[in-house]
């Protein structure tokens, strides 16, 4: 089934509005949002099967999924991703909150790394 595209003008304000974070397409149609070359965001710019996908902790991947329209994301559930399945399954404050933590996740790995 695909679903419709999440506002990528809305996606794009949001996550670049992060400090040091870079935006490509890959995977021919996906649009990725990084920090410190690491993943934390992926939208798909076509229509496709999911919506948005982004890093949780473990808690909020157990809670995330229990939710009706957001599933373990294809390819990433074991890293702790989540994938929307319509713009709909949840609204834009909380997905902001949780762009942000998936942010603060990959960007706190990223640093640590640098430290050592």
């Amino acid at each position: 089934m695909m679903t419709k595209i999440v506002d990528l003008d809305w996606l794009r304000k949001t996550c670049l509005a992060f400090p040091h974070v870079t935006e490509q397409i890959q995977w021919g149609y996906d649009l990725v949002f990084k920090v410190g070359g690491k993943m934390f965001a992926v939208a798909p710019t076509e229509p496709a099967p999911v919506c948005v996908s982004f890093k949780c902790t473990d808690e909020s991947f157990a809670e995330l999924t229990e939710r009706p329209q957001i599933i373990p994301a294809p390819y990433m559930a074991r890293a702790k991703w989540v994938a929307l399945e319509t713009p709909e399954a949840i609204d834009r404050r909380e997905l902001a909150e949780l762009l942000r933590n998936s942010y603060d996740l990959r960007n706190y790995r990223s640093a640590h790394k640098r430290k050592f």
